[in-house]
């Protein structure tokens, strides 16, 4: 019986085999690196015994906040629980240890990430996704090549990208990138993108628009198949930050209401990891006129239907990342999606819509909403009732450490005055939302009685009060062996 390939080591019941050895010859430090970068002697490495390593890392651990010990409620963000069994299926042999040059040789794989691709197709309304972009920055970034890319084909140099004065913060740096120049649409006094600002703004120099739907308001724009066909006009595209899409999920498909590619954050949608450096998945999605710009290759399948890497795509920006995409993050996200279907998918948004206008509620009289009516899956609160006292956003956001529950994002967005931002995600208990509420109103009831307990918060960690601009602008990023004596 021939051995097993590497996909199927990943089935059950089937035992790893032992690799054979690469014999690689090793060689002399000297030979391998420029003189001036190798050292004279060995670095200066503390000695210390592994009892005492164990120890420090571990009560690091159990300072550090997390979606695995802690509330979360990072609005904008979506830190929701990551699923485990999704970890077990991503640690699979065939999985983990395909060698990341040698992935179109493991079907399995190709299958799975094929059927990845078609599922995302179809949760978005879109024609074709490319699953390389690591980040859902660097998806917004291979979109807008891509968008280039297409307007070059046309023989058009359009050169504006539209914002508004509401986005997500990697979406004017996205354009710049991108080499498109930067023009800021207004939002009305209700929170959603101005119309008639927009219209002020087209022209046949604009290349696309970016937007988030639901917004960074937690509000949905009503108005978005209106924005389309006036963008569409004036022969622009329509980009959709796919950053909300947690809200919408198997409820509207952005390619329904008008956008013409996208990109989609998986951790905030598709419950993978999120934070801690990356690696992350920011696939993009496109309609059928931009597919062929897409990054090579793509995940195709032939007349039989047998899925394959599609690198013949001679009008492609080229790659963006090495590989094929971040494989472990991407075979979390389809076993998420397989796990929960249609029907699971939608009660993802319909819960994270309900628990989010539920806290908006209960907080309303001490934290009221910056925008009046119901909310999506995040809503934006504000803590400027709180000046008289002398307290700000910030101050509360520290007290909320000490009662074990992480800071939502504060002073986002920058329309907002002391913007609190809070989104509790579809994967919180009532339990722990009402639990939520009531921190909540005793910080409220502290900051009127005792402001002093806000303004010197964390009161309960070994560090309190940290000077975040010092931190920002001085970093300390290499060890510093301790003083003599």
């Amino acid at each position: 019986m021939s051995e097993p390939t590497i996909f199927e080591l990943s089935r059950p019941g089937r035992r790893g085999v032992e690799m054979p050895a690469c014999d690689v010859p090793s060689r002399p430090a000297a030979q391998l690196l420029p003189a001036g970068l190798i050292a004279e002697a060995p670095p200066a490495l503390p000695e210390v015994a592994e009892r005492d390593v164990v120890m420090h890392f571990t009560r690091l651990s159990r300072a550090n906040f997390s979606v695995d010990t802690h509330f979360y409620p990072l609005g904008s963000c979506t830190m929701k629980y990551n699923p485990k069994v999704n970890e077990a299926i991503a640690a699979l042999a065939g999985f983990a240890e395909a060698h990341p040059y040698a992935a179109d040789l493991a079907p399995g794989l190709v299958e799975a990430l094929a059927e990845l691709s078609e599922a995302l197709c179809e949760i978005t309304g879109m024609a074709v996704v490319s699953l390389q972009p690591a980040a859902g920055a660097h998806g917004e970034l291979a979109s807008l090549l891509v968008a280039r890319a297409y307007f070059a084909s046309r023989g058009e140099k359009r050169k504006i990208a539209l914002v508004p004065d509401s986005a997500h913060g990697t979406n004017p740096a996205s354009c710049a990138l991108a080499g498109l120049e930067v023009q800021t649409v207004k939002s009305g006094a209700n929170g959603l993108l101005s119309l008639r600002d927009l219209e002020r703004h087209l022209s046949g120099d604009v290349a696309v628009m970016m937007i988030t739907n639901p917004n960074t308001l937690g509000l949905f724009e009503k108005e978005i198949a209106e924005i389309a066909r006036e963008l569409h006009e004036a022969g622009a595209l329509l980009y959709l930050d796919g950053a909300n899409m947690n809200a919408i999920l198997g409820v509207a498909r952005p390619g329904d209401f008008g956008a013409d590619l996208m990109h989609l954050n998986l951790h905030k949608t598709f419950g993978t990891p999120h934070g801690g450096g990356g690696p992350g998945a920011g696939p993009i999605a496109v309609t059928a006129a931009l597919a062929p710009f897409l990054p090579a290759p793509v995940f195709s399948r032939d007349a039989s239907g047998e899925a394959f890497l599609d690198f013949n795509r001679p009008q492609s920006i080229g790659r963006v990342r090495t590989f094929y995409g971040n494989v472990g993050i991407l075979i979390r996200a389809a076993a998420y999606i397989r796990a929960l279907g249609p029907r699971g998918l939608r009660d993802v948004a319909r819960y994270a819509v309900l628990n989010a206008n539920y806290l908006r509620a209960r907080l309303a009289e001490k934290y009221p909403a910056a925008m009046a009516g119901a909310c999506m899956h995040e809503f934006v609160a504000t803590g400027e009732p709180f000046a008289a006292h002398g307290v700000k956003t910030l101050d509360i956001a520290k007290r909320l450490i000490d009662y074990g529950i992480h800071p939502p994002t504060i002073y986002f967005p920058l329309i907002v005055h002391e913007a609190l931002m809070v989104e509790p995600t579809e994967t919180e208990s009532k339990e722990t939302l009402d639990r939520f509420v009531e921190v909540m109103l005793k910080i409220a009831d502290e900051a009127e009685k005792s402001p002093e307990l806000l303004k010197s918060a964390p009161n309960t960690t070994e560090f309190s009060h940290f000077d975040e601009v010092a931190a920002a602008r001085k970093p300390r990023l290499t060890w510093q062996p301790p003083a003599a004596g």
